[in-house]
């Protein structure tokens, strides 16, 4: 299994348009600091066959960048994308808008991320007109995994949060999931987790089980919106657990035995500048951050 790291940004990406901040700042002045929204490609054992872990509003770019995503010699288009979701926020979702020239565009989510995704963002209405969308159930762990491009995937439910634009839909603690990846023939295992709202017990479980993990590397401490203005809410407030602190993710992933990289990085993150002395503090816990392009194989 090979697993490419298209983006390694929150939303909004690094820089922000509407942000003067030292990150965005940064990477104006810096090209090599630039991320672009999170999201993951996994190819299976046949190199022809790929799909995504959500899709964001530069998904495309994302596809044009790496020439094992692009169609073969002769072919004049990819007719099939898969995706899988994490949840239905508009950084992850955005990109399926920009998928409509593909023949058939496959949705693996989660059932309240299907339903917002019909129902609020009418997904179906707008997009039925170019391509044709096929609604596949992601499941949890303990029941038959779905099988994509001979991966086998279910979702780990972390938390109740919704998107803005469906804060009144019902709770339900499948709305934000880890996925959850694992190549049968290799016997590698990912686990990519872009929001994590609180380290659950069923989450450290497969963590610890796991070969690889992509984890929210939204902000480093807890008081990063607050001291800089973006929120008055703190880091585990707007449901992102940060990375430093006594219950930080890095305490969580620090004894494990996989590989641990940092993924939604924000804007604010001092992470985002690579002559940052936090890097340094991860290093030393054997942490990494993940970079746009990245690949790794399990």
């Amino acid at each position: 299994m090979l697993l490419l790291t298209l983006g390694t940004a929150a939303g909004g990406g690094v820089p922000q348009w509407n942000c003067a901040c030292p990150g965005c700042t940064g990477a104006r002045a810096h090209p090599d600091r630039r991320r672009s929204h999170d999201s993951l490609a996994v190819l299976g054992q046949d190199p022809s066959s790929w799909f995504l872990v959500n899709a964001g509003p530069d998904i495309t770019d994302h596809l044009e960048a790496h020439p094992r995503l692009r169609p073969g010699a002769g072919e004049e288009r990819t007719p099939v994308i898969r995706v899988l979701l994490t949840d239905a926020e508009l950084d992850h979702t955005l990109g399926l808008l920009r998928l409509r020239e593909a023949r058939n565009v496959e949705i693996y989510a989660t059932a309240p991320v299907r339903r917002a995704l019909r129902e609020r963002l009418a997904l179906d209405t707008v997009l039925t007109p170019y391509t044709t969308l096929t609604w596949r159930n992601l499941p949890p762990p303990g029941q038959s995994p779905a099988v994509i491009a001979g991966i086998e995937v279910c979702a780990v439910p972390l938390s109740t949060k919704r998107p803005r634009y469906a804060a009144d839909a019902p709770e339900d603690d499948s709305w934000v999931t880890a996925a959850r990846l694992h190549d049968p023939g290799r016997g590698g295992t990912a686990l990519y987790a872009p929001a994590l709202a609180g380290w659950t017990a069923e989450f450290g479980k497969e963590a610890a089980a796991a070969d690889c993990v992509f984890i929210d590397g939204t902000f480093w401490d807890d008081q990063e919106p607050r001291r800089l203005g973006i929120s008055t809410r703190t880091a585990t407030a707007m449901g992102h657990l940060p990375i430093d602190g006594p219950a930080g993710t890095a305490e969580h992933l620090a004894p494990l035995s996989a590989r641990c990289l940092y993924t939604h990085l924000n804007n604010t993150n001092p992470l985002v500048d690579p002559l940052a002395p936090h890097h340094g503090v991860l290093a030393g816990r054997g942490l990494e951050v993940a970079q746009d392009g990245m690949v790794i194989e399990l």
